[in-house]
């Protein structure tokens, strides 16, 4: 975020420099509310291009292993342009080498699901899937496992058909 608003900065002073390079060119023929208009537009196409951008840059860190399986898109009425094209606001990310299984129990499936936001440091979650009931539990405290593979204390949510989540840790390859 730090870089970002020196970006912005450095932008704005660019298109401030922009303006008065073309003044002096012009012999000073350009009104005096030019040079901040010209700084005001540059530092916002900069905001624009980096809000466009993050998805991208954040997608492009992640280390080997790691899917999106989901994003989110914004659109917002003080920012028009995203009514053209939508930026992504943020994602979710699973760690497919983190994936957990038992033995006793095939089809319940452990992974590590990360959740990415512009604004907010990336989040981590255990998430317990159970491909035969297509139903999916975060695992938080409580949680119990025994030798034999049965689980205690989960609070299931069971999504609509087709949900990303359940779908892409049921499709894992051990």
């Amino acid at each position: 975020m730090f870089f970002e608003m020196v970006a912005t900065l450095v932008s704005g002073f660019a298109g401030a420099g922009v303006v008065l390079l073309l003044n002096k060119i012009s012999g000073g023929r350009l009104p005096k509310w030019a040079m901040p208009v010209g700084a005001g537009l540059a530092m916002i196409i900069t905001t624009i291009a980096n809000e466009y951008a993050w998805y991208d840059r954040t997608q492009e860190t992640l280390p080997e292993g790691m899917e999106v399986i989901q994003t989110v898109e914004n659109k917002a009425i003080y920012r028009p342009w995203t009514y053209v094209k939508p930026f992504t606001e943020r994602f979710i990310a699973l760690d497919a080498p983190s994936l957990r299984t038992h033995d006793a129990r095939p089809e319940m499936r452990m992974v590590d699901v990360y959740f990415f936001g512009r604004w907010s440091a990336p989040e981590k979650m255990v998430m317990l899937a159970d491909c035969d009931a297509g139903r999916r539990a975060p695992l938080i405290d409580g949680v119990s496992f025994n030798a034999d593979g049965e689980i205690s204390g989960v609070d299931w949510f069971a999504p609509d058909e087709g949900d990303p989540l359940v779908t892409a840790i049921c499709n894992l390859e051990e």
